[in-house]
């Protein structure tokens, strides 16, 4: 598959009302409890200033300014994920502790060594280019920094029905087993400061409310009474999420926390 097509079908998808109503809020397993535990992981405090990457529609980011007090830029490929992002945080108050920018996760335009904290949040694994990714991570965090991920996570093959775009959309086509995440950040440069994986029921539960909307969807759409973009073939869908919920069922699929540190040189 062509990155491009990836990355364009993923900001496509994403921006499309029918995600929140499939994932909620919160475009990964855990929604907000796992953010502020991660938050907490990584320190978080009202000095950091921290980069969301992948922001989506700002869920995370506002909870961990409301939460910790920090400072938090939020980037996100979707133009109108950011244009709701900034709205959704007018809302609430914290537009002064936050910012929305739209951009590249393989091309962050910020100056080097900016953030204190950089966090990415069931992303990581859409992105084509991962290395490059990380590097980016890298070079914009200062030294001493942390990086958090959260992703999931897969225990030998999956099954080929989870390998199509479709599935990289949904963050499973291209999940990596736990150890691959840590050498990715080591590669990068990062020192590790630790792991953590799990399957629990948030992931199944997830899967399992993603596949009733899908089908209440696809009943809409028959009565005409939902648009989707060309890209997104209903039907196809459906079948991924029976085929997760099994993988996460049968223990293959999982999600995983992985905290790294960019290291002051003496």
């Amino acid at each position: 598959m062509d990155p491009a097509d990836i990355k364009s079908c993923c900001a496509n998808v994403y921006e499309h009302p029918l995600v929140q109503q499939l994932i909620g809020d919160s475009f990964h397993p855990g929604g907000i409890k796992l953010t502020e535990r991660l938050g907490t992981m990584l320190g978080l405090s009202s000095k950091s200033h921290v980069l969301d990457v992948a922001s989506g529609r700002g869920t995370s980011a506002i909870h961990l300014a409301k939460t910790f007090g920090c400072r938090v830029t939020g980037v996100d490929l979707s133009l109108r994920n950011v244009e709701l992002a900034a709205s959704q945080a007018e809302q609430e108050d914290v537009n002064e502790r936050t910012q929305f920018v739209q951009g590249d996760a393989e091309k962050l335009e910020f100056e080097s060594s900016q953030f204190d904290v950089v966090l990415c949040e069931c992303a990581l694994c859409t992105f084509p280019n991962k290395p490059l990714a990380l590097s980016e991570f890298y070079r914009v965090l200062k030294a001493p920094g942390l990086v958090g991920i959260t992703d999931l996570t897969r225990t030998g093959p999956l099954p080929s029905e989870l390998s199509g775009l479709l599935s990289w959309v949904a963050c499973i086509a291209d999940a990596l087993p736990a150890e691959e995440y840590l050498q990715l950040l080591s590669r990068a440069g990062f020192v590790l400061e630790g792991g953590y994986t799990a399957t629990d029921e948030s992931l199944s539960d997830m899967a399992k409310t993603m596949q009733k909307t899908l089908i209440g969807a696809k009943i809409l759409k028959g009565l005409g009474k939902l648009d989707l973009p060309p890209s997104v073939n209903l039907d196809e869908a459906v079948h991924v999420a029976k085929a997760a919920l099994e993988a996460i069922d049968a223990k293959k699929l999982g999600y995983g926390i992985f905290i790294g540190s960019k290291v002051a040189l003496a």
